[in-house]
């Protein structure tokens, strides 16, 4: 029977391995005090955005994050904890939840993994506020436009000055 119990943990601590391993980030939070039903909301919110969330032991969720080197993250996994794992987008876990407890103040973020780094609460947060990759892309695109159209016009000033 012990056998039995010690191989549904292994595989329990396995999955979560994977979750962590083909996760762009993993934000852990503190949710006690929350209603099912705002837990339903957030847990919806998150799907939207490519994110999944699971209430798990925090021995297995610290057996993970030890077996996937982050020993630093693994130790914040203190009372009760869920964690939410970001599939697409490195950002839309931390921003999703920072915006979830503005409302409710019963979430609160702790620390997280992004991109196969340890990051603390402080860097959680800024992470947060930070628009998401496609905005950011977006912003370095036009940025770059601007200045190439800057270069035409000042060419082409040049170009007809010697013109003249």
């Amino acid at each position: 029977m012990a056998k039995e119990i010690i191989l549904k943990k292994e595989q329990e601590v396995n999955a979560v391995v994977e979750k962590i391993a083909k996760s762009k980030s993993v934000v852990a939070f503190d949710y006690q005090g929350l209603t099912v039903e705002a837990f339903m909301q957030l847990r919806r919110n998150l799907l939207k955005n490519g994110c999944e969330i699971c209430v798990l032991k925090n021995n297995i969720s610290r057996r993970a994050a030890q077996a996937q080197g982050f020993n630093t993250f693994a130790e914040s996994l203190k009372g009760p904890k869920a964690i939410a794992f970001s599939y697409d987008d490195e950002v839309a876990a931390a921003r999703e939840l920072a915006e979830f407890a503005k409302e409710n103040k019963q979430v609160i973020l702790g620390a997280g993994v992004v991109d196969g780094k340890e990051v603390s609460v402080e860097e959680i947060n800024a992470i947060a506020t930070l628009p998401s990759r496609d905005t950011l892309l977006t912003q370095l695109a036009a940025g770059m436009l601007g200045t190439l159209t800057q270069l035409a016009i000042g060419l082409n000033m040049l170009v007809e000055k010697d013109a003249e």
